[in-house]
């Protein structure tokens, strides 16, 4: 009997797109003699769609045509429901169809970005209590938010810039407050970003005050949450994958992404086109860094996955200050783009073998999940006493 994988991709973020080419790479890699793939597309509207149309990349360029020819499908947020429902069984009540569509085994997430890698979607399926790889909620979350990361990591000695951080509500009520503090702390220049995307968006380097505020204002149009960190300008940038979860893991060979500007662009890490995603843009594998560093940094990779509770695939991507090769971590991708195949493929491990692990990796935990208590057989409704602040019995107010 074949294991029914679910791959969710799309979403509703501005790296939508990616994740579309993500999710296409990966379940072109699966086994298909292992496994039966249920892709579940989730629209920029949030709603979700299968079919085999939504597997042939060209018809993402009339979304209403795609849209028209997929199904619609939905899962309950009930805990143990693993069914995939049709949103329109139709055919009348003798003609209607089965409302069940499929039972999923396994849900993979390749969502990249907002409403997808941060936690929200990781919530919904832990609801629902079905095995899927990747992070948990909260690992979800920490990972995505670039200043609770930070905060995280620099409590565990793991280093990272220095920085300064407000809200966009802040930034409009406290505007020069803001700009004296980073100008002290940090001085120029510095880097503007999101707090919680991905993929370079919203990012900007400033030099001067000038291009300071500019860069916070477009920065505040994609996140309420904002960063502005000391730029380190002699910066090599190193990236690594982990694979496994917090008790397990293992780290890949290091990639040098090539850059012709001060920070890795959206349209350098993805402008190889529609098919090729993030394993297109311009590297170096293996990164040329001597082998003491790579060491230094797979090591530093894997115990950031460790501290932040990361399961499945990540990617973590530091920065190499080449006055002082002092390592900094400066941020971690929970869903990396292409899954970091590419990565794996450089260190022994195939894109498939990569996909048999996240499956894996899903169904381990939920094993380990079902072993822990989560409700003891008691009933305090029948132990006596009353609603407390209230009266034993029928509840009444004072008057």
């Amino acid at each position: 009997m074949k294991t029914n994988v679910a791959v969710f991709f799309g979403g509703r973020s501005v790296e939508h797109e990616i994740s579309v080419i993500s999710a296409l790479q990966a379940i072109n890699a699966f086994d298909k003699e292992k496994y039966n793939i249920v892709p579940v597309y989730i629209s920029k509207q949030g709603r979700w769609y299968t079919g085999p149309e939504v597997l042939d990349i060209s018809n993402y360029k009339d979304m209403k045509a795609l849209i028209e020819k997929s199904e619609e499908v939905y899962m309950r947020p009930e805990y143990g429901d693993y069914n995939l429902y049709r949103a329109n069984p139709g055919g009348g009540f003798f003609g209607k169809k089965n409302p069940v569509l499929e039972e999923i085994h396994v849900a993979i997430p390749v969502l990249h970005g907002s409403h997808g890698e941060d936690g929200m979607f990781e919530g919904l399926l832990e609801t629902i209590g079905i095995p899927f790889a990747g992070c948990d909620t909260l690992s979800s979350a920490n990972g995505m938010d670039k200043i609770t990361m930070k905060m995280i990591l620099h409590s565990e000695d793991i280093p990272v810039v220095d920085y300064v951080w407000f809200t966009d509500k802040e930034w409009t009520s406290k505007k020069e407050e803001i700009i004296e503090k980073i100008e002290n702390k940090l001085g120029y220049p510095v880097i503007v970003k999101p707090a919680n995307l991905g993929s370079s968006v919203g990012i900007g380097k400033a030099s001067n005050r000038e291009t300071l505020i500019d860069k916070i204002d477009n920065a505040a149009k994609f996140s309420q949450r904002l960063i502005v960190e000391d730029m380190v300008e002699d910066m090599m940038e190193i990236n690594c994958s982990v694979l496994g979860d917090c008790d397990d893991h293992q780290s890949s060979v290091c990639e040098e992404p090539i850059s012709k500007g001060d920070f890795l662009s959206y349209e350098e890490k993805y402008g190889g086109g529609a098919k090729a995603g993030m394993q297109a843009s311009e590297k170096r594998i293996p990164a040329d860094i001597p082998v003491e560093m790579s060491e230094a940094i797979r090591k530093l990779a894997g115990e950031t996955f460790r501290v932040l509770s990361c399961h499945g695939v990540s990617r973590i991507d530091v920065m190499v200050d080449r006055k002082n090769d002092k390592i900094y971590v400066n941020e971690i991708n929970t869903i990396p783009g292409s899954l970091s195949f590419y990565l794996w493929e450089e260190s022994g491990i195939s894109f498939t073998q990569l996909m048999d692990k996240l499956v894996e990796l899903a169904l381990r935990r939920k094993r380990e999940t079902d072993r822990k208590t989560f409700t003891y057989d008691a009933n305090i409704f029948a132990m006596g006493g009353g609603v407390k602040g209230g009266v034993k019995g029928k509840l009444s107010s004072k008057k």
